[in-house]
């Protein structure tokens, strides 16, 4: 079996917030026991309302936030703390996309530097060379030598999102965590953007860790799926086996909001209320303030994350019932 490349082993992290401005101090759980796994050359998708932790959790898997509890391997090693020499090596070879590229992008410094940065940080190759070969990656991602002269401003939202990920792939990475890489994009750009993604992926056995809310996309870009709720995982497994076949109430929910020709919008699950407030996160299942078939216990009892027969996991007190069930029955 192939050894994953990365691995979450329970991993939590809160943060402090208050009350007013001089209310007593309350934490707020982003990520709270999260447990994934990717396989190399392989595309793992996290996703989930906003809000949902699926961004802290991939700034975890890089070690750009520290768990306060549980640990990440990268490569079957210790993710190192962050800012030490040996965390900055493997740096390299752990590389981020981000929702909004203008934000990553240094609006005073033409594209061809900025994707050349890299190599001179980390002191890679010959200095001589370096322009060639961020040049050569430029092109590899679909831009050209007009584009490489110019300012991020100069560019559009496609062509600036097409330039992060030349700067990301000079490293020559084997992780790829990709944070709403396409969410602002127009329809047609987010689909040249994934092709690109994919092509890249089969011809450089990249891993990817792609955040998104886009089922759309997920399913066509993904192997496994894992649904984040409140900060937890609620159902994990084969992306078509989940968009096909959904347990959890939650998954549900965010399937049928997906648009299917010939299918009725009043087919869809419409949930009740927003998320809670993760300060103050409800008991038992954080899901049966808004759940349509929450039983008594859910609202006591955190339901325990399990593997069913068919290989997928899901933490649901009805679905562990069901399938209790079934195998009386069966």
């Amino acid at each position: 079996m192939t050894a994953n490349i990365l691995e979450l082993h329970g991993v939590s992290r809160s943060y402090v917030t208050r009350r007013g401005l001089l209310g007593k101090k309350v934490p707020v759980h982003a990520v709270d026991g999260v447990s994934l796994s990717l396989q190399p050359g392989k595309t793992l998708a996290l996703v989930g309302e906003s809000g949902s932790g699926k961004s802290t959790t991939g700034r975890i898997a890089l070690g750009l936030e520290r768990p306060q509890n549980g640990h990440v391997r990268f490569q079957g090693a210790a993710l190192p703390p962050a800012d030490t020499p040996a965390w900055r090596h493997l740096r390299a070879r752990m590389q981020m996309i981000y929702q909004d590229p203008l934000a990553v992008l240094d609006r005073r410094l033409f594209i061809l530097d900025q994707v050349r940065e890299p190599l001179d940080i980390h002191d890679i190759g010959p200095v001589s060379n370096r322009n060639d070969k961020a040049l050569a990656i430029l092109q590899a991602v679909g831009l050209n030598a007009r584009h490489a002269a110019s300012l991020p401003h100069q560019l559009s939202g496609g062509q600036r999102q097409r330039a992060v990920l030349a700067r990301a792939l000079i490293m020559q990475p084997a992780l790829l965590v990709c944070d709403e890489p396409v969410s602002a994009l127009d329809v047609s750009i987010q689909a040249q953007i994934v092709n690109l993604l994919m092509d890249l992926q089969q011809e450089l056995h990249l891993s990817l860790l792609f955040i998104s809310h886009d089922l759309k996309v997920v399913r066509q870009i993904s192997q496994t799926m894992a649904v984040m709720y409140l900060g937890r995982i609620v159902e994990y497994g084969e992306t078509g086996r989940l968009l096909s076949d959904p347990l959890h109430p939650y998954t549900r929910a965010l399937v049928s909001a997906v648009p299917v020709a010939g299918r009725r919008t009043n087919q869809r699950i419409l949930l009740k209320g927003e998320p809670p407030n993760p300060a103050a996160r409800p008991t038992g299942c954080a899901f049966h303030p808004r759940c349509p078939i929450a039983r008594g216990e859910c609202r006591s009892i955190s339901p325990p994350f399990s593997t069913l027969p068919d290989g997928r996991s899901v933490a649901c007190h009805a679905v562990e019932a069901d399938t209790r069930t079934k195998e009386a029955g069966a």
